[in-house]
């Protein structure tokens, strides 16, 4: 299981370590807000095409070769920006580096779940998320630190030897997983199972778990400034954010595993405190920025784990690599969605109102839910 949980940590480092120092130190390739938006989608845009195609590749021909070719690609395309350090190179590496996580990450999720029992998806699933959110975390904390030492190029040197040693390592330890005989699947098929509320509830979940991270991460530094915090505040806020969410998974996984929590509870009382999360971002000072930032961070670790739990058992063995992908998709949208929703509601109002918005939609899920329940019980 090491070389899937080093393989999380590789995408989550790969997108936000560069993503992270482009701006002040690719200064030859970055002349513009406009380029650097475009570079900074290059990658996320490659994985929202890419892991579906991917996904369903690894279930034909099985999800190690998928995993060891996408990461010997990463390590590829972070080469590439090394070799030819100039300007027109780095579009190239890293879309390269998308396309290429667009592979092993789907991979490396149904591994987790064709690796271990139905029992232990929950204990399996958070450890993969916690190693995730340490690469998320360390990123641009490693990244800047590299940049510092030897300038972008330095960067894109660790993140080669990092996916060539991540590659070597995987193919040593991680075992053949063949692919599973299944029946033919037709366009019709695959909408219906895509459609089917035990893939959406929980995908819909994970994109919103996804969307809380990248508001929190995104915004409540810029909470910050206006409430005149500095930046030490600030980066403390999102280092809260993200090491709740790294703490929290791997313990509501083995609670799920333990039968302590349930699916339905956990995504609930997730999407509530995700909700309460965005509610405190609004209040003012460092105070409604730490809380929001611990609810946030622990609403998004409890949903995780148990999503990809869920959708783990909900779908055939067959299927899991589809699945997955098209669910990592659907968590690449609410990365994209959540902040974009949040900007435009405070370009036409205040960011407060953003917050807020995004907190109402968080709860009327779990509010629908009990609405239904109730009115079920008469």
């Amino acid at each position: 299981m090491w070389p899937l949980y080093a393989a999380g940590f590789t995408t989550a480092f790969g997108a936000h370590g560069i993503a992270a120092n482009l701006g002040g130190h690719a200064r030859g390739a970055v002349t513009s807000l406009l380029v650097l938006g475009g570079l900074l989608a290059l990658y996320d845009g490659a994985e929202v095409l890419l892991k579906p195609v991917f996904g369903t590749l690894a279930d034909r021909i099985g999800a190690r070769p998928v995993l060891l070719g996408g990461l010997v690609a990463f390590a590829a395309a972070s080469a590439l920006y090394v070799v030819a350090d100039r300007p027109g190179w780095l579009w190239a590496a890293r879309l390269g580096q998308g396309a290429a996580a667009s592979a092993f990450s789907p991979s490396a999720s149904a591994l987790v779940a064709r690796m271990n029992p139905a029992a232990e998806h929950g204990r399996a699933f958070g450890s993969y998320g916690f190693y995730k959110s340490i690469g998320y975390t360390l990123g641009p904390l490693l990244g800047g630190v590299s940049v510092w030492a030897g300038g972008l190029r330095l960067l894109f040197v660790v993140l080669a030897v990092l996916g060539a040693a991540v590659a070597g390592w995987a193919a040593l330890a991680v075992p053949a997983v063949p692919p599973l005989p299944k029946a033919r699947q037709t366009v019709l098929d695959l909408a219906r199972r895509l459609a089917d509320p035990a893939f959406l509830a929980p995908t819909s979940a994970l994109a919103a778990a996804s969307a809380a991270l990248s508001v929190g991460v995104g915004f409540l530094p810029v909470s910050g400034r206006v409430d005149g915090l500095g930046t030490v505040a600030t980066g403390a806020a999102v280092s809260v954010l993200a090491a709740c969410a790294a703490v929290v998974q791997p313990r509501a996984g083995r609670a799920l595993d333990q039968g302590r929590l349930t699916t339905r509870t956990g995504i609930t009382a997730g999407l509530l405190l995700a909700a309460a999360g965005m509610a405190c971002a609004m209040l003012p000072g460092l105070t409604g920025i730490l809380l929001g930032a611990a609810l946030t961070g622990t609403g998004t670790g409890l949903i995780t784990p148990l999503g990809f739990a869920a959708l783990a058992a909900n779908t055939p063995a067959e299927r899991l690599g589809q699945t997955m992908g098209a669910a990592e998709l659907g968590r690449e949208l609410g990365d994209a969605g959540g902040p974009l929703l949040v900007a435009t509601v405070a370009s036409l109002t205040t960011l407060t109102h953003g917050y807020a918005t995004l907190a109402v939609i968080f709860a009327a899920g779990p509010a629908v839910t009990l609405l239904r329940r109730r009115l079920a019980g008469g």
